[in-house]
């Protein structure tokens, strides 16, 4: 009888050897830790996490679905490197030349990007949500809209404010983003902040004949204007409380 587990045998030898031969090459690795210079080397699917990487060249180098998440890039050049699929989750990338890289569907969360260069850099799919300091011609102004609101979300109220600062840079007769802000600074007490952005937004959704964002702006101006003493029972304002309730609408208005 002929034996059926050898075809097995083969096919299972040849994936491991595929995958191992898609693994990063072991010296590449080393010379990287011990020297910080691997310009070229294939280091894909590496696991670098938490890896002191400051000021390592790393130019031209294959990265894809390496996990370098929390690792201290801070000034490596990444100049033309491939880094699509790859996590950078919490990865310090700040002054970090990343010109003519690919980033495609790269993990950028929580990332640190002062700094850093971004020129022709392909971000295409990737997840910059939390990071800091994204540049302003990285994104639209949707994109940071989007990351506000997301930060928002989880509690993040400053963060949601510097994303929807950056969006209203870029765009500034962007009515949902100031209306955003506003309920941001509503939801940290600060009540006179969040009337002016609410003010600006009627005025922009008026000029822009946005007839749903205009009564959404004007509900919120209401609230802001109703006496204190009506609001005792109310506990602290709570930006989800709002988005679900006379701010319903902004994810319909303004969408991402």
């Amino acid at each position: 009888m002929r034996n059926q587990s050898l075809p097995v045998f083969i096919v299972l030898c040849f994936l491991s050897f595929a995958q191992t031969a898609q693994a990063a090459n072991a010296d590449h690795v080393r010379q990287l830790l011990a020297t910080k210079e691997c310009e070229g080397c294939d280091l894909s699917g590496a696991g670098l996490v938490l890896a002191d990487l400051a000021g390592a060249n790393l130019r031209g180098a294959n990265l894809r679905g390496a996990n370098i998440s929390r690792a201290n890039l801070s000034g490596a050049n990444l100049q033309g490197a491939n880094l699509s699929a790859a996590s950078l989750f919490g990865v310090n990338l700040s002054g970090a030349n990343l010109q003519e890289a690919d980033l495609t569907s790269a993990d950028l969360r929580n990332t640190y990007l002062v700094n850093a260069q971004l020129t022709n850099t392909n971000l295409n799919g990737a997840n910059l949500q939390g990071a800091i300091g994204i540049p302003l011609q990285i994104a639209k102004p949707e994109e940071f809209y989007a990351l506000g609101v997301a930060a928002a979300e989880k509690g993040s109220q400053q963060q949601a404010i510097d994303y929807f600062n950056q969006a209203i840079a870029l765009k500034p007769e962007y009515a949902g983003a100031y209306l955003a802000r506003g309920a941001v600074r509503y939801q940290l007490l600060d009540s006179p902040g969040a009337l002016q952005d609410a003010q600006v937004a009627e005025k922009l959704f008026a000029s822009q004949s946005n007839s749903a964002g205009l009564q959404t702006a004007q509900a919120f101006i209401l609230e802001l204007q109703t006496p204190p003493t009506k609001k005792l029972n109310r506990g602290k304002p709570n930006f989800l409380n709002f988005l679900s309730g006379v701010g319903s609408v902004l994810l319909n208005v303004f969408p991402f």
